[in-house]
């Protein structure tokens, strides 16, 4: 992939956080992926409108479906962060 230097100002206090994040894998690429992740959510979000336009908007019960679903992903995420092998109660 080719890359292109530019210039960009952010504010200072930020710009510290953000070096000690990146520390590892350098600013150059800590803000590009922070710009792709940008990316997508605003794909995302541009998707989710076309499919409320076609489809209507999400009921209440549909919403809380998906945040059941998002919380046992960010449990399994931290279950494993923590060292598990699989999420308590899924098969190993």
């Amino acid at each position: 992939m080719v890359s292109k230097k530019i210039t960009v100002t952010i504010p200072e206090e930020l710009l510290d956080e953000i070096r000690t994040e990146a520390a590892e894998r350098g600013l150059s690429a800590y803000v590009a992926e922070a710009l792709r992740s940008k990316r997508d959510r605003d794909r995302l979000r541009e998707l989710a409108g076309w499919l409320q336009e076609e489809h209507g908007p999400v009921t209440e019960e549909e919403r809380a479906a998906a945040l059941r679903e998002l919380d046992d992903l960010d449990a399994e995420h931290e279950y494993h962060r923590g060292g598990g092998e699989s999420h308590p109660g899924h098969a190993a």
